[in-house]
């Protein structure tokens, strides 16, 4: 079997507008059914960490026990993605992502029902599961229709989806005052029969896409727990327990990558897709972006908190100035990007984003200032959700759509290791730079480290987004 053709699109001209620049009205309905998935598992991240505190008293368990809660489905999740471009493939887009909504919103009702911590957390692991296969296909289902419109698409429907972390503390707070914390699972039920009903009526049939490719059973064996191993040993990567699983999940996902190489196209995921100029820009794109705004997010409250002084909603507040700029710029990613080219966006919002942090390392040497801080995390949401939808984009119009499915695992992959990996060196580097994360007060200028390393992350999005295409193709076809 030939590698896939993934040719390099850096020099090609943007489209014409009169070549049927208006978006065809089923896209819209595709975009509103696949993004209740992700609006769903948002709201229910968000909603599940804030009631661990309510969890572990009701259960009368350990905070350790309780803590696996989200550890058994973050685990779980990543023990299932290496399957979804098989699955989608074998059985179907529309058809799996029934099966996977209707078994999320099952297992959010059994998550309620439970009545013991160790109950709670098998029904959490087999939430994973179905999430682990739900949350890559919205990317997917969404390229296969929108074409090269799907920068525009993506941007307005985004949008939506950074309500649910906004609305999360607000439902959470009001159903932990008037009710109990399985009111905060029940409360997938409705969301859930709306997206499944939804996507029964709109979701257009896809039966013809359907490939009876075999299943690599030795890929799935190595690449599945390695996942899980290594993303569990990151976690705990100052134990030797999580430096144990490290390695463990290192030699896997290597004996993986040999394994994956011998076999070409018919491995669980085709390397060879990373031998595309584009695909491996935006996979790298698309791995830093993803370490940056996860590391952002856990530097930048601890040193609100620990050496600013602010209170944990006070801190919280001030982030949400981030989030407001991301949902700014979401809309007009799409037009900005078919008017200056999906390099130019990408590396310019990574700059923007830049932009924001240099101004901590001021305020890290001299004085914080709540306007100056706000004003800057405001602008880091431009940059920050102008990066990724560009390069998303270009990953998937770089593949034939039959690779769709596979080239959506890797790109999800990629994306999903970023966080964890970046987030451990600034834990690394914060403990180096002798900042406690859990001591009350910390002299500020110990964050000067952990700061820059923010900005050298930032200038590696940086470099990774200028070697995205200047256009985005349109896709190939079968």
């Amino acid at each position: 079997m030939s590698p896939p053709n993934l040719q390099d699109t850096s020099q090609a001209a943007p489209a014409k507008p009169q070549d049927s620049d208006r978006i065809d009205p089923q896209v819209w309905k595709v975009s509103v059914v696949v993004f209740l998935g992700p609006f769903m598992t948002q709201l229910d991240s968000t909603v599940v960490n804030l009631s661990l505190s309510a969890i572990h008293q009701d259960l009368q368990a350990s905070i350790a026990t309780t803590q696996w809660v989200v550890s058994g489905y973050l685990l779980a999740l990543a023990l299932m993605l290496p399957m979804s471009g098989w699955l989608v493939d074998r059985v179907g887009a529309k058809r799996l992502y029934l099966a996977c909504f209707s078994a999320f919103t099952l297992t959010s009702v059994l998550c309620g029902a439970s009545r013991t911590i160790d109950e709670l957390i098998c029904a959490r692991v087999l939430q994973g599961m179905a999430g682990g296969i739900l949350a890559p296909m919205t990317q997917m289902m969404l390229a296969r229709v929108a074409g090269r419109h799907m920068a525009r698409v993506m941007g307005y429907t985004v949008t939506p989806v950074l309500i649910a972390p906004i609305l999360g503390p607000v439902v959470a707070g009001a159903i932990l005052k008037y009710a109990s914390w399985p009111w905060l699972f029940f409360l997938n039920l409705p969301i859930g029969l709306l997206g499944v009903g939804l996507a029964a009526a709109l979701l257009p049939g896809d039966a013809s896409t359907i490939r009876k490719r075999p299943f690599d059973l030795l890929g799935f064996a190595l690449i599945a727990p390695g996942l899980a191993s290594f993303l569990y040993g990151l976690e705990l990567a100052t134990h030797r327990q999580g430096a144990s699983a490290l390695v463990a999940g290192v030699a896997l996902v290597g004996v993986f990558i040999w394994h994956a190489r011998r076999k070409g196209g018919a491995a669980l995921i085709d390397l060879r897709l990373f031998r595309g100029r584009v695909f491996s820009a935006a996979a790298t794109t698309q791995f830093w972006a993803n370490g940056l705004a996860f590391s952002r997010q856990f530097l930048i409250p601890l040193y609100l908190i620990t050496s600013c002084g602010l209170s944990a909603p006070a801190a919280g507040w001030t982030m949400a100035a981030m989030g407001f700029g991301m949902m700014c710029s979401f809309p007009m990613v799409g037009t900005l990007t078919e008017k200056f080219g999906c390099r130019a966006v990408s590396a310019g919002g990574s700059f923007l984003a830049m932009l924001g942090v240099l101004p901590f390392l001021w305020m890290v040497y001299t004085q914080y200032s709540p306007v100056l801080a706000a004003a800057c995390l405001f602008l880091t949401g431009i940059g920050q959700g102008t990066i990724n939808i560009p390069s998303i984009s270009a990953a998937y119009a770089s593949v034939a759509r039959d690779r769709l499915a596979v080239a959506n695992t890797a790109i999800n992959i990629a994306q999903r290791l970023g966080g964890p990996v970046t987030v451990t060196v600034m834990a690394i580097v914060m403990s180096l730079a002798q900042t406690p994360v859990h001591q009350a007060a910390v002299d500020p200028h110990s964050f000067m480290a952990p700061f820059a390393l923010l900005i050298g992350v930032n200038l590696l999005v940086f470099a990774a987004a200028c070697r995205l295409p200047v256009w985005i193709h349109q896709p190939k076809e079968d």
